[in-house]
């Protein structure tokens, strides 16, 4: 994929690129959608807890089979669509049951190509397998945390993690951040790296166009009042008079909020700072 430009013809479009996308199908599987519904960043008693989210264009949810767990049997890719709840693209699969689900696309799998989850597969750009299968060095996405879960790892538009190491049960995985992890050799991954490299590259152009896709306007602490923000109000242009902080007090830049998983944090063997 490569980025195309776009003749200034409106101020939107000076500065404004896109990615050149060949997509062999346009309207999703419908069996294998549902429908989604818009939160606006409110939770169930309608209180706004994350910011700046809301509007957006209407959207359909794509299931994708982040379990690969039909193995051995062959799945052959019908068609590569673009999916609008992630960056990177999704391949519609067809298993020789008859079966169709949605995986993840991978860089280089092209339509017709066959791929196969299990131990006994061969190490080919889109096929599913335990790490303990995997060689040293291979490059892979899709890495689940527990085994049979379903991939939560490297999950995003020319993501790659690399298999480094192994040791007793755990496999070292250095991650796309550069931290380095320890992963159960039982834990599935596919291999290769995952389509839409130039999604980090793509300039958006103008405001409307992170508006469509449900991004409301983000306004700097410095220039709230004080009722509004801690870092509101003061004569003249201020700098805030103290470290950068939430609307609600919490520092930010710097300040560590991780709980949720400590218990995982010993399976880090090296931060990514």
């Amino acid at each position: 994929m490569t980025l195309k430009q776009y003749k200034p013809v409106t101020p939107g479009q000076r500065f404004k690129t896109d990615i050149v996308r060949e997509f062999t199908r346009g309207k999703p599987e419908k069996s294998l959608t549902v429908a989604l519904t818009k939160t606006g960043g409110r939770n169930n008693n309608g209180r706004m807890t994350c910011r700046h989210q809301g509007g957006g264009h209407k959207r359909v949810y794509r299931i994708i089979d982040f379990n690969r767990s039909k193995y051995n049997i062959p799945a052959r890719v019908e068609s590569i669509e673009y999916d609008p709840n992630r960056s990177t693209f999704i391949a519609l699969v067809v298993y020789a049951d008859g079966d169709k689900r949605y995986i993840l696309c991978p860089l280089g799998l092209k339509v017709g190509n066959v791929v196969y989850s299990g131990a006994d597969c061969e190490i080919k750009v889109g096929n599913a397998l335990p790490l303990e299968k995997v060689p040293l060095g291979t490059f892979i996405h899709n890495i689940e945390l527990r085994p049979q879960k379903g991939g939560q790892v490297a999950r995003s538009a020319g993501a790659a993690a690399q298999l480094v190491a192994k040791e007793d049960k755990y496999g070292i995985v250095k991650m796309p951040s550069g931290e380095m992890r320890k992963f159960l050799l039982s834990c599935y991954a596919t291999i290769g790296q995952l389509s839409n490299v130039e999604h980090e590259n793509v300039s958006i152009g103008k405001a409307g166009r992170n508006r469509w896709l449900g991004k409301r306007p983000s306004v700097r602490g410095v220039a709230m009042n004080p009722h509004d923000h801690p870092m509101g109000g003061g004569e003249g242009k201020s700098s805030g008079g103290r470290h950068p902080c939430t609307p609600w007090g919490k520092p930010t830049k710097g300040y560590k909020t991780r709980t949720k998983h400590a218990e995982q944090n010993k399976l880090i063997v090296k931060r990514r700072k």
